[in-house]
């Protein structure tokens, strides 16, 4: 009965995606199950951990929580209590520190129920904030205790959550800004809303908004780096261009740029769709500071600040790559360390990888933190875990 049920929801998965998107090469249709619906895989058991899963070296890599379906986003309280957005359930949990040493979170509760796609979360001044589909809320939190305690209430009203890309995030800049990035409606189009595909700035109780960035297909994670200030963010690129065009991005945003989608693509490359006739934007639309590969889905980063951090990671951030599901061979679900050199380059390294093996996938790497203990948390919504990766020692 359950293999009858999974075949029945892929054919009925496999047909929405066709006339939503046309055909496409599709390597495991499990994942685009995953990406209309959210259905994941259970959380791999101990053994398939420590065969599959590899970190950096000078990096141990250990699950931190299970059984969680579509975790999607976390953030870290000052007393290193972890909350966790599962995004498709509509609520935001809180997993207590790793007091009594075993490696595992010590408990969890759930602090806020019933909200609207929760996916960014952010703390500021006694304030949770919370990232969902139409609007941004937040509630008074008491970190010490972990609860919140206060009504929840929404400061920005009005977002629209038409067609694809309907996950917010937000973050509070050096400058005490609120940002906010709002993916587009579609695949590529000209969008009615001018705040799609763009980042936004508020003032921390929601007012003062302002398209800060425009041209941004769908920047789901974004950080700034610590030694300089610079907001880093990273996109996803369109699709249906063939398995290896264009690539996906990492983009340094500035006040008033414009990142070029839908008539750019990557390293100003002209989009065939919707290209022509905006040759001028060549010019003026500003390339990526760096290109991962095509449909690697970059979502959460996070710039490393722990003075703990082993050497050679003194100016890196650390980027989880979703993977692709609507590629012919599957691609990505890893995750990456970026490290800037002196001369501004930027290289990528593997950082945690085995989620995708000759078996199939098994996990999807989404959001990012680093904890106070300097280790990095990876959520991974397709198995419902969260993983510890820890330096040695």
């Amino acid at each position: 009965m359950v293999a009858l049920t999974l075949a029945l929801m892929l054919a009925i998965t496999g047909i929405l995606a066709y006339a939503w998107l046309g055909p496409l090469k599709i390597g495991d249709t499990r994942l685009l199950l995953h990406s209309l619906t959210g259905r994941g895989v259970a959380t791999p058991g101990a053994d398939v951990i420590a065969t599959r899963l590899r970190a950096a070296p000078g990096f141990l890599a250990r699950l931190y929580a299970a059984d969680l379906p579509t975790a999607r986003w976390l953030h870290f309280t000052s007393v290193g209590d972890l909350l966790v957005a599962r995004t498709r359930v509509g609520e935001v949990l809180l997993l207590a520190s790793d007091r009594n040493g075993d490696g595992l979170a010590d408990g969890r509760r759930v602090l806020l129920t019933e909200l609207d796609g929760p996916h960014g979360l952010a703390i500021r001044d006694g304030w949770l904030y919370v990232a969902e589909k139409t609007a941004v809320g937040r509630a008074p939190f008491d970190e010490k205790t972990g609860t919140i305690t206060g009504r929840y209430q929404h400061i920005i009203t009005g977002l629209t959550a038409d067609g694809n890309h309907v996950t917010r995030s937000i973050g509070f800049g050096p400058d005490g800004m609120l940002y906010l990035s709002q993916g587009s409606t579609c695949n590529v189009c000209e969008e009615k809303d001018r705040r799609r595909a763009t980042m936004m700035r508020f003032t921390p109780d929601g007012a003062n908004g302002e398209i800060y960035a425009t041209g941004l297909r769908n920047s789901v994670g974004f950080d700034w780096a610590p030694w300089d200030g610079a907001l880093y963010a990273t996109e996803n690129g369109r699709d249906l261009l063939g398995d290896d065009f264009p690539p996906d991005e990492l983009n340094r945003i500035e006040r008033g740029a414009f990142y070029g989608w839908p008539y750019v693509n990557g390293f100003n490359a002209l989009d065939p769709d919707l290209g022509t006739g905006h040759e001028p934007l060549l010019a003026t639309a500003r390339p990526p500071a760096h290109g991962f590969r095509p449909h690697n889905a970059p979502l959460g980063i996070v710039f490393l600040r722990s003075p703990s951090r082993p050497p050679g990671f003194e100016r890196a951030a650390i980027v989880a790559l979703h993977g692709s599901w609507n590629r012919s061979v599957p691609d990505g679900y890893k995750v990456v360390s970026l490290h800037w050199r002196q001369d501004g380059a930027i290289e990528e390294r593997d950082f945690l990888t085995g989620f995708l093996g000759e078996s199939g996938v098994i996990g999807r790497p989404a959001g990012v933190a680093e904890g106070p203990d300097g280790a990095v948390y990876v959520a991974d919504d397709y198995a419902g875990a969260i993983y510890r990766v820890a330096p040695r020692g």
